[in-house]
């Protein structure tokens, strides 16, 4: 097993000193938060982009790929009825596309919960169509650029659209493209009536195209109440063996802390 660190807990850090802490700690690669780098991904010049791989690749880390895709700019919306901003999502989707493959990344993690939930008056039905609509028109970019992107479902306190492991393997099944595959998310599954574990397991690994580590409270595996043998033993079950990525939406007491903590925690089931 693989372990990631996302980099946006560093706030503002230097990817090359966030890359020396991730390598000094145990970790194998960096997932990136493009709202870190620049405002917008279409503002990454290509010189940035070079210089954010080597600093990762020159502390002989990987670059996992791309999360929180819309969390920037403004005025970005996966399923509203406005044609013209779905227009300008798919856009910045294949800029982002193009983005992972610059950095060395293979895959991108769709959950953006505010950008995909359903606004009236359009129903639920035709947000659903849209979604597929939208993801189905870059699928083949990104499988010409050896990506892979990862629909996340995410918790009812974050978005109306795509709750559960069930519902996003049900877009997953009805695109049917190799590039789409589906995200868990430790604290997302944690908000469904079903165990995790049983969750797991009612995927195949060839399903999963990414996998994030957390707690239901927001912090690094480990640092909280999920008990992780169980969600250990359900991962090895199906064979998942390509990355695990601490994300977490908390950074006290200091970044290093968390990063420390959860890959110790980690280590314990992946020695």
């Amino acid at each position: 097993m693989k372990f990631a660190l996302c980099n946006e807990m560093f706030e503002g850090r230097p990817m090359a000193e966030v890359c020396s802490t991730a390598r000094k700690l145990g970790y194998h690669g960096i997932e990136i938060a493009p709202f870190t780098l620049a405002p917008s991904a279409d503002e990454i010049t290509a010189g940035q982009r070079k210089e954010a791989r080597s600093a990762i690749e020159d502390n002989g880390l990987q670059t996992v790929g791309l999360h929180w895709l819309f969390a920037g700019p403004s005025g970005l919306h996966m399923t509203t009825t406005d044609n013209q901003i779905r227009g300008r999502t798919r856009d910045y989707l294949s800029c982002l596309l193009d983005l992972c493959s610059d950095l060395g990344g293979k895959v991108l993690v769709l959950g953006s919960p505010k950008q995909r939930s359903i606004v009236e008056p359009q129903t639920k039905e035709g947000a659903w169509q849209r979604a597929v609509e939208l993801l189905g028109s870059v699928l083949d970019q990104a499988e010409q650029l050896g990506l892979t992107i990862c629909l996340e479902p995410l918790s009812p306190v974050e978005t109306d659209f795509i709750n559960t492991v069930a519902e996003g393997m049900k877009m997953v099944r009805q695109i049917d493209h190799p590039s789409l595959k589906i995200h868990l998310d430790v604290k997302a599954m944690c908000s469904e009536s079903t165990p995790v574990p049983d969750i797991i397991r009612s995927v195949n690994a060839d399903d999963i195209g990414h996998f994030h580590v957390n707690d239901a409270n927001l912090y690094g595996p480990g640092m909280g109440d999920v008990d992780y043998a169980p969600i250990a033993e359900a991962i090895k079950d199906i064979g998942w063996d390509k990355w695990l990525s601490v994300e977490v939406f908390k950074y006290d007491p200091d970044p290093e802390t968390i990063a420390r903590e959860s890959i110790e925690y980690l280590k314990k089931f992946w020695p």
